[in-house]
């Protein structure tokens, strides 16, 4: 009897790609191995350092959280330790460090983190920042103490306010600060501002931190929960040892009524409580409610007859890769932090000038900050010369250098730059009341999209400064930091998108324009 055959016949399914099975698998490991094999061509990076950490008794470093003794300098074996855990790596270690009371330190573990897109946290590098004893760093903590007596004055009063005047008349003399001047000197428009440009246009906040944010189907006002007026802390000594030794602190007096950002203290609590993309994701939905008109030129999907963009070049790209930028920032932050620099923060420097002007210690602190007009100020008003603070826990246990928020905020801002027209010029422009209770029409220079993006990044930085958790240049090179890391997640995904695409262009803080391709 004949075999009956029996075939069977293979399906071929529906697809209809370009590309299929191996080939695209191909084409897909290709991409990702070009992509890691760019990083790996790199020389790795040199990562200076100040050598504060040098000095006597760490009185340079960070040390918030460990265990001090009367003068708040850290305990020797403690910050040892310390040092130990953060060498080895070993997550027993950390579990090992001695702490001062209730308050752990904030994820040092962080600093090891690998990401698969992007550069490499530990291929991104920073200048040094000021040493301890240096011109610089007086000048910087001048501004801070300035910043703490003028927290209570609205932005819109600056230019007539005589306490305003003074500190921009005090900055001026300190040889070294870097802050921006008109004719070589700090005046009331230049004070607490930077010199990205945008900066010294138009008001002190952004236009992205006053303007309504489209959510969905709701509008979302920017009226936010401030602080009273006057509401300072760690004005006293044995409550700013405690804080240094880890203990809990009280809680702070909010107004209970809702305002738009007026002053600093408005802006310091902005970013006392914000989420860590809050800002960038603002200010994308903001501009993403403008339309086309707001978006890149070079956005293949402008000059389209038949498609709009979305998952690509559009709302779900722009949304993804903004918040996608903010973790790897701080990636990029805790490495520098905690495995480079241990830079202390403006609290425990405080600490450092108190003692030595009460005669408790001798510490090498610049004498142009020693003979301020700053100091004298403070001591007058809260009869000591430490730093006051916004909050009632003073900064975050972790160092200052650099500045998270900053970080953040100069990846989101680089971000949102490539995939919108810098040059889009914000539409009724606004400013806060001067009791932050209304929105007031704003006439002056017309606004830019690019511009009000380098203010919103410096506003949130240097917003950390006002309510004294941060050094200027932590704020500023922490910008520059974050643009690094997403130009770089920039550059990663150019040679992902099927559409002809020219490449990403934008503006830098440094006024540079760039394209990535």
């Amino acid at each position: 009897m004949e075999e009956k055959k029996i075939y069977y016949h293979k399906e071929k399914g529906c697809l209809i790609a370009p590309k299929t099975g191996w080939k695209r698998m191909k084409a897909a490991f290709c991409i990702r191995l070009m992509s890691a094999a760019s990083h790996l061509f790199v020389p790795p990076k040199e990562h200076p350092c100040n050598g504060d950490e040098q000095l006597p008794g760490k009185i340079g470093s960070y040390s918030k959280g460990l265990p001090h003794n009367s003068l708040g300098e850290v305990v020797s074996e403690a910050y040892e330790q310390y040092m130990e855990a953060l060498k080895s790596g070993d997550p027993e270690d950390f579990e090992s460090i001695p702490m001062g009371g209730k308050v752990k330190l904030s994820n040092p573990q962080a600093s090891y983190v690998y990401d698969l897109i992007g550069p490499d946290c530990h291929q991104l590098n920073l200048s040094k920042p000021p040493a301890f004893s240096s011109a610089w760093e007086a000048g910087e903590m001048a501004e801070l103490y300035w910043q703490a007596l003028t927290r209570d004055i609205p932005f819109r009063a600056y230019e007539s306010d005589p306490l305003i005047a003074e500190a921009a008349g005090d900055l001026s003399g300190f040889s070294d600060f870097r802050g921006p001047k008109d004719n070589g000197r700090v005046t009331p428009e230049t004070l607490f501002r930077s010199e990205f440009p945008g900066n010294l246009t138009g008001p002190y906040i952004s236009q992205f931190l006053w303007k309504d944010i489209p959510f969905g189907a709701a509008v979302i006002p920017q009226k936010y929960r401030t602080a009273l007026a006057g509401s300072d802390h760690m004005t006293s000594y044995e409550e700013w040892l405690d804080i240094q030794n880890g203990s809990l602190p009280r809680e702070s007096i909010k107004d209970p009524v809702p305002r738009y950002i007026r002053n600093g203290r408005d802006l310091g609590e902005y970013v006392h409580y914000d989420f860590s993309f809050q800002c960038p994701l603002s200010a994308c939905l903001i501009l993403l409610s403008y339309g086309p008109e707001a978006l890149d030129p070079n956005n293949p999907y402008l000059k389209s007859a038949t498609q709009g963009g979305f998952i690509t070049f559009g709302a779900a790209h722009i949304l993804d890769m903004v918040t996608k930028a903010g973790r790897m920032a701080l990636e990029a932050s805790w490495f520098q932090k905690f495995l480079v620099h241990r830079r202390l923060r403006p609290e425990e420097f405080g600490g450092r000038v108190h003692n030595h002007m009460n005669g408790s210690a001798k510490y090498p602190i610049h004498s142009e900050l020693l003979e301020s007009e700053a100091l004298s100020k403070v001591f007058s008003k809260y009869g000591s010369y430490l730093l006051p603070m916004a909050y009632p826990e003073g900064c975050p246990t972790h160092p200052a250098y650099p500045a998270g928020h900053a970080c953040i905020a100069g990846a989101g801002v680089t971000i949102l730059k490539a995939f919108f027209n810098e040059s889009f010029v914000i539409p009724d422009p606004v400013e806060a009341s001067l009791d932050g209770l209304s929105l007031l029409s704003y006439p002056g220079t017309p606004l830019t999209a690019g511009g009000e993006l380098n203010k919103l990044g410096v506003n949130i930085s240097l917003g950390r400064d006002t309510a004294g958790v941060h050094w200027r240049s932590d704020g500023i090179e922490g910008l520059k930091l974050g643009e690094a890391v997403a130009i770089g997640l920039l550059r990663d995904y150019s040679s992902s998108f099927n559409e002809h695409f020219n490449g990403f262009t934008l503006t830098k803080f440094d006024g540079k324009k760039v394209t990535i391709i």
